[in-house]
C-alpha cells in the first residue's frame, strides 16, 4: 500500500445502476493484473447509497489483492428482481386503513420491502473482517454518507485504521462521526426515500447519502487519500449546455420520478468533480505566484477555516460511455413483459416504461431494476470502458504526481 500517496476509491450511488462501478473494478483488476497476494491498492474507501454497499464489500475483502471482485460480480449478476421489487404490503394497508398483524419493525414504512436488500448487505458482507482489515491497516479508512432527515444534515460516518487521523469538515451542513461502520450505516445510506425505509442510527433516522451529497470526494481526501479514483453512475455523453428536446406533452408521473432521482443522486457528482477541478488550478496558481511564506500562510488560513489544506489531487475519472437510461429501456423491452414472480404494480410500471422510446422514461427503472440479467449489461459496460483506458490506469497507479485523467 502506498504511503507517500495514498490512494482512495470513491464510489457514487445510482440504486441498480451501481452494478457498473463493479465492471470497472474488474477492468481495473485485469489491467494490473490484481492476484489475491498482492498488496491492496486502495488505502480509503468511500461509498454513497449502493456504492457504500460495494465500498463496505471491498473492505470485507481488502486481506486480498484482488478485494474478491469476482465474488462481487457474481453478487450482482444473481439478483432477482422479482425479490427486490417486492411491494410492502403492510405499509400499503395502513394508508389505506386496514389492520395488519405486527411484524418486522421496518416492514411497513417503505414502498419496497426493504427484507431482501437488508439480507443481501448482511449475508454477502463480513462484517467482522471489515473492522479486523481497517483495524490491522488494509484499509486506512472506510466512510459512509447518509441524509440526518431531522437535521437536514449529512452525516458522514467513518471508520479509521489505528494513527489514521480524518479532518472533519467545517461545514455546517455536515457532520462527521467516527465510528465502526455497521450494516445498519450502509443500508441508512442506501435507503431511497419512501421507496426504502429510513434506519435509525444513533438515535437519529437516516436515508439515502445521495440527496445533497451523492459523491463522498470530500471524506476520501479528508481521511488521507491524495489520489482518488472516482466511479461516477451519470452518463456524460450530451455538449455541454446543450438543451435536450422540449416535452411535447405535459411529464407523466415516471418521467418526473426519474428527474427526481437524477437530481438527488446523480447530478451532485458533475459538481463536485468541477470544484475538485477547479482547487486544483488554483493550487497550481498559487504555487507558481507566491513564495513558499506566503503560500504558506495561505494553507494557514485555508485550514483555520475548513480544517485542512487545499492540495492538487490526482484523479482517474469513470463515467458510462452509453446512457443507462437507455440501457435499461432496451433491457426492458427485451423481456417481453414477462417477469415472474413480481408483484402486478411493479410489472405494470416496469412494461409501460419500455413502452417509451425515450430514454428519460426508463431512467427511474435503471435505479430499480436490480435484476441479474440488467446487472450483467452494466458490469460489462463498466468493464469495455476500463479496459479500453487501459494506459491510463497504469499512468494513475504507477505516478505519485497528481495527474488528472
Amino acid at each position: 500500500m502506498s504511503v507517500a500517496s495514498p490512494i482512495g476509491l470513491v464510489l457514487a450511488g445510482g440504486g441498480a445502476r451501481g452494478a457498473y462501478e463493479v465492471g470497472i473494478l474488474a477492468g481495473i483488476s485485469e489491467v494490473l493484473n490484481m492476484l489475491p497476494k498482492d498488496r491492496p491498492r486502495f488505502n480509503v474507501l468511500a461509498g454513497t447509497s449502493v456504492g457504500a454497499i460495494n465500498a463496505a464489500f471491498l473492505a470485507a475483502n481488502a486481506h486480498r489483492g484482488d478485494y474478491a471482485i469476482a465474488d462481487l460480480v457474481s453478487v450482482w449478476k444473481n439478483l432477482d428482481v422479482g425479490s427486490h421489487l417486492r411491494l410492502n404490503l403492510r405499509g400499503r394497508a395502513k394508508k389505506a386503513g386496514l389492520s395488519i398483524p405486527p411484524g418486522p419493525g421496518l416492514f411497513g414504512k417503505s414502498f419496497i420491502d426493504p427484507r431482501p436488500l437488508e439480507n443481501l448487505v448482511r449475508a454477502s458482507i463480513d462484517w467482522d473482517r471489515v473492522h479486523s482489515n481497517i483495524s490491522r491497516g488494509a484499509v486506512s479508512a472506510l466512510a459512509v454518507a447518509a441524509f440526518n432527515l431531522g437535521s437536514g444534515r449529512t452525516g458522514i460516518f467513518v471508520e479509521t485504521a489505528p494513527g489514521v487521523t480524518f479532518r472533519p469538515s467545517a461545514d455546517p451542513r455536515r457532520r462527521a462521526r467516527l465510528e465502526p461502520i455497521t450494516a445498519e450505516h450502509v443500508l441508512g445510506s442506501a435507503a431511497i426515500p419512501v421507496l426504502f425505509p429510513a434506519r435509525k442510527i444513533n438515535g437519529a433516522y437516516y436515508c439515502d447519502g445521495g440527496v445533497r451529497f451523492n459523491t463522498p470526494i470530500s471524506p476520501a481526501i479528508r481521511s488521507g487519500a491524495k489520489r482518488l479514483v472516482v466511479i461516477s453512475l451519470q452518463s456524460d455523453l450530451r455538449h455541454p449546455g446543450a438543451e435536450p428536446p422540449p416535452l411535447r406533452s405535459y411529464p407523466s408521473a415516471a418521467l418526473v420520478f426519474g428527474k427526481l432521482l437524477n437530481a438527488l443522486l446523480l447530478d451532485p457528482f458533475q459538481y463536485d468533480l468541477a470544484v475538485m477541478r477547479r482547487f486544483n488550478q488554483l493550487v497550481s496558481v498559487l504555487e507558481e505566484t507566491l513564495s513558499a511564506a506566503e503560500f504558506q500562510r495561505v494553507q494557514d488560513v485555508i485550514v483555520e477555516t475548513r480544517g485542512a489544506r487545499y492540495r492538487k489531487l490526482g484523479t482517474l475519472v469513470f463515467t458510462p460511455s452509453q446512457d443507462v437510461g437507455l440501457l435499461a429501456g432496451e433491457h426492458l423491452r427485451s423481456q417481453g413483459g414477462g417477469w415472474p414472480g413480481m408483484d402486478t404494480l411493479p410489472k405494470f410500471l416496469l412494461n409501460r416504461a419500455a413502452q417509451s422510446d425515450a430514454t428519460w422514461e426508463a431512467d427511474w427503472a435503471s435505479y430499480m431494476l436490480f435484476d441479474g440479467t440488467f446487472a450483467s449489461r452494466l458490469v460489462e459496460l463498466g468493464l469495455r470502458d476500463a479496459l479500453a483506458r487501459a494506459d491510463d490506469i497504469h499512468t494513475f497507479f504507477s505516478s505519485e504526481e497528481p495527474v488528472q485523467l
